[in-house]
């Protein structure tokens, strides 16, 4: 028995204790409660305004950036509480690194966009093989290999976004966290990113915001559905889009609202 429950604590990569995230007055999230699981692609859903992407950012203290944010309860990371005072944010975002709904390329090369991060945080290995097994992890090296000291803004809307996947995984992360990230891009576009991170959880833990019911269904393994700051439901994905315990939830996933 002991050894069952050892081996799935070491799974546990993420752990979310009783959080409450509040901007000023106003309560964006309300004790929300889960595990992510390592190696796994966790979708987040619920109709705009429900707490997805604030519950997101909490993950990594993104919510710092606010000035009137105040968060509490725990997040915990291979056991350690994020919001601890020991913690260093900065170094944190490079183990749970986030890409953004609109892809946001350094004003930099193509190069220097995957060097700049691991540079200022004391990296001192080989840059051109660091940069090239970055590209190839996000799918992008075949596309740009001979113009990587182009500007980033040379780049379409898909390849910005696989870059900023790329600059994420430079860091050398255990999670990535996206938040809506193939809104602004086009059907093709979309479907490059699914397929990537189908490819990235062999290795990363990804957890995703999306509006998109069918991509949750295509992309993820456990789906955990928001409605006004409160965790309604969460599971497999397959059990939650075809055998939801709350009516929220189907009402949600049928199109009744959101």
């Amino acid at each position: 028995m002991s050894a069952s429950v050892n081996k799935s604590e070491e799974q546990v990569i993420l752990e979310v204790r009783d959080l409450d995230v509040f901007y000023g007055q106003k309560q964006a999230i309300h004790s929300v409660s889960m595990q992510i699981k390592k190696g796994t692609v966790a979708a987040l859903i619920g109709p705009s305004g429900c707490g997805k992407s604030t519950f997101l950012r909490s993950l990594n203290r993104m919510n710092d950036f606010v000035g009137t944010a105040k968060v509490t309860g725990d997040v915990l990371y291979k056991g350690q509480n994020l919001y601890g005072k020991k913690v260093d944010p900065v170094e944190l975002r490079s183990q749970i690194g986030m890409v953004f709904q609109k892809p946001n390329p350094f004003p930099k090369s193509i190069y220097k966009n995957i060097t700049w991060g691991p540079k200022v945080n004391g990296f001192d290995g080989d840059t051109d093989l660091l940069v090239e097994k970055s590209l190839k992890r996000a799918s992008l090296w075949d596309e740009v290999k001979d113009r990587l000291h182009d500007s980033a803004f040379d780049l379409s809307g898909g390849q910005q976004q696989r870059l900023c996947i790329a600059r994420a995984i430079a860091m050398n992360p255990d999670v990535i966290l996206m938040d809506e990230p193939c809104s602004a891009l086009d059907p093709r576009s979309t479907q490059g990113i699914e397929d990537l991170i189908s490819e990235l959880k062999r290795r990363y833990t990804i957890i995703i915001v999306t509006h998109n019911m069918q991509q949750a269904g295509r992309i993820s393994d456990e789906t955990y559905f928001f409605h006004e700051g409160h965790l309604v439901e969460f599971g497999e994905t397959k059990q939650i889009f075809t055998n939801p315990s709350k009516k929220k939830t189907e009402d949600y996933i049928t199109g009744r609202f959101g």
